[in-house]
């Protein structure tokens, strides 16, 4: 197997995509985002490797993900670095939607503002959250890239597979 070049595909075959504007796929993808709320969440650290189905909340340009605990944080203890996949049922070529967001994900502390921020937009009141018989730790992930495939945008006139490069913050 030649995995080198294999792994070239993508590279040598966007050098000559047509690109849409960054503004305009920047709404496109978040429109996709918000129209979706749960994703495939990939950690993994050394030989460990764990995907984890699950919700997320979008705001402020990064992804909110609550949970109770779980294999992930086996990865993420080790590794930041993190992938999330979101995506359409796949029915043919012609309606293809989905991406791949690589980002840099962080815990936040259980009862700061940040926490109890997102606590509020999902509806779960500190009264609530003190009756739950465990903690729920809270995932923020940072994008630093997004693969997003799409079929309107193909027809369009653009590259069905567009790829969206975020700087190191997003204030």
């Amino acid at each position: 197997m030649d995995y080198s070049k294999a792994v070239s595909y993508w590279v040598e075959k966007e050098k000559n995509a047509v690109r849409m504007d960054r503004n305009e796929l920047l709404t496109r993808v978040e429109k996709f985002i918000m129209t979706h709320n749960t994703c495939a969440l990939a950690t993994g650290f050394s030989d460990f490797v764990r995907c984890t189905p699950i919700e997320y909340n979008y705001k402020d340009g990064r992804f909110w993900l609550l949970s109770e605990g779980g294999l992930k944080f086996r990865g993420l203890e080790g590794n930041k670095n993190v992938c999330l996949a979101i995506y359409d049922e796949y029915t043919g070529f012609d309606k293809l939607g989905g991406m791949q967001v690589n980002g840099v994900a962080e815990i936040v502390e259980p009862g700061t503002n940040e926490y109890m921020e997102l606590l509020a937009l999902k509806n779960i009141s500190a009264q609530k959250l003190k009756q739950l018989p465990t903690t729920l730790y809270l995932i923020k992930v940072t994008p630093t890239s997004i693969d997003f495939v799409c079929s309107e945008i193909h027809r369009l006139g653009f590259d069905t597979r567009q790829h969206l490069c975020f700087s190191d913050s997003h204030d």
